[in-house]
């Protein structure tokens, strides 16, 4: 059963990458975002973890001044890659 959950095939190409993966959240199987965001949280689980072994969780307010200190352009270059990994794998799956 071939899915489109798309008016157009290459919808999810254009626009804000945030947008595109709440639109595509609401009609795609629930299941399958369900089981993507599972997968992303475990990521951040993961990279906590990490930071936690390094000791770094103790340096919270050097870990603050580090974040406000980023090129913010960098965070949401990440931020955006990780919403359209989203929705890549979401797609793939609803079809």
């Amino acid at each position: 059963m071939n899915m489109n959950i798309f008016n157009q095939e290459d919808d999810f190409l254009v626009g804000n990458p945030r947008d595109n993966y709440f639109e595509i959240a609401k009609t795609a199987n629930a299941n399958i975002v369900n089981m993507e965001i599972e997968k992303i949280l475990q990521r951040l689980a993961v990279a906590e973890k990490m930071l936690e072994e390094k000791g770094l969780e103790a340096e919270y307010e050097k870990l603050l001044k580090y974040i406000k200190s980023t090129d913010l352009s960098d965070l949401e270059n990440r931020t955006n890659s990780l919403f359209i990994e989203l929705v890549g794998n979401i797609v793939t799956q609803c079809e």
